[in-house]
């Protein structure tokens, strides 16, 4: 008689206060799973590659809902879904940068249940790593996408430490660039971590992609006025409008006084396993004028030490075209 391919047993809570979340989180350890949007979560456990003893679902806790307005920027809750990031009028307003690239990703009906957290948190989508397979990621002693017939073509040209996968988030380099401050709680207390620092390489934590810790949560992000109403530029390249991850993209803050860029923040998504800054970029510009002749001048200068794999070289003059277009358009 066949065996039925059920789902895994798990346990299940749903708590609606933040300190119950908490105090599930430091007794269930790396034996339990945080929940929002779950549009993450899902896919892994129905692929059966992620294995969780207990799913904590954080929907019922509406504290952590929302954009609040503080002193020194904003504050948006964790579970905020990506369609209110896109459609906030604070943040359209003041940071639309941020709105832009949460409009963008994926489609209408995961953004109106993805959340900011699970977006920035989400786990790299390298299919040799999603399909089970025994890579250095997942523990393994092999990068299968770092071979000379693999298929990389989405994969990293900068900073490939064993791994080659890059970040998948389209909010992470609009975060970074308007240096947003990432709230992490636990049972223990609070730290508050630069987004440039949340996201982590392969060099310093193979098996995970931001700095979150057993028992931690991310309850919130926030954005300071540093760059409220500067002028922005988002665009994210991929083979198709909905549904598909980057190949590239980029977010930029700029600062502009008497006609030339007095300030700027520049990062690219999709190159390398966490957002990359362009402060090279950044360097150059500072006091010239957003114009062709200042793109013409930094021609080449984003895919600089770029070591691209056997299919995709592809992604250093597209860099290099995307930031002449944040500084054309």
């Amino acid at each position: 008689m066949p065996a039925f391919d059920n789902m895994p047993d798990m346990e299940l809570y749903q708590p609606v206060q933040i300190d119950d979340a908490l105090a599930l989180a430091a007794r269930l350890a790396d034996r339990g799973w945080l929940v929002g949007g779950g549009q993450d979560t899902y896919g892994w456990i129905k692929d059966r590659n992620k294995r969780p003893e207990a799913l904590i679902d954080l929907n019922g806790i509406e504290s952590l809902r929302g954009v609040r307005e503080t002193e020194n920027g904003i504050e948006i809750g964790a579970l905020t879904t990506l369609t209110e990031v896109a459609t906030n009028p604070i943040i359209m307003e003041r940071y639309s940068l941020l709105s832009k690239a949460a409009s963008v990703v994926a489609s209408p009906q995961i953004r109106n249940a993805g959340t900011l957290a699970g977006n920035v948190a989400q786990d790299v989508r390298c299919w040799y790593y999603r399909r089970g397979l025994d890579c250095y990621r997942a523990g393994g002693n092999l990068c299968y996408a770092d071979t000379p017939d693999a298929q990389n073509r989405e994969h990293a040209i900068f900073e490939a430490s064993r791994c080659v996968a890059v970040t998948p988030s389209d909010t992470a380099p609009a975060l970074v660039a308007l240096e947003a401050q990432m709230v992490i709680t636990s049972s223990s207390g609070q730290r508050v971590v630069p987004a440039a620092s949340f996201f982590v390489g392969p060099a310093i934590n193979i098996e995970s992609t931001t700095v979150l810790r057993d028992g931690e949560i991310l309850t919130a992000v926030r954005i300071p006025a540093k760059w409220a109403g500067a002028e922005f530029y988002y665009e994210k390249v991929a083979d198709r409008n909905v549904w598909d991850f980057a190949l590239v993209s980029i977010a930029g803050a700029m600062r502009i006084e008497g006609g030339n860029i007095v300030d700027s923040s520049i990062v690219c998504g999709a190159v390398q396993c966490t957002p990359r800054r362009l402060t090279s970029v950044e360097r150059a510009i500072q006091g010239r004028p957003r114009n062709e002749a200042t793109a013409t001048m930094v021609a080449g200068m984003a895919s600089q030490g770029a070591r691209p794999l056997n299919q995709n070289a592809y992604k250093m003059p597209l860099m290099d075209n995307l930031v002449t277009k944040l500084l054309t358009a």
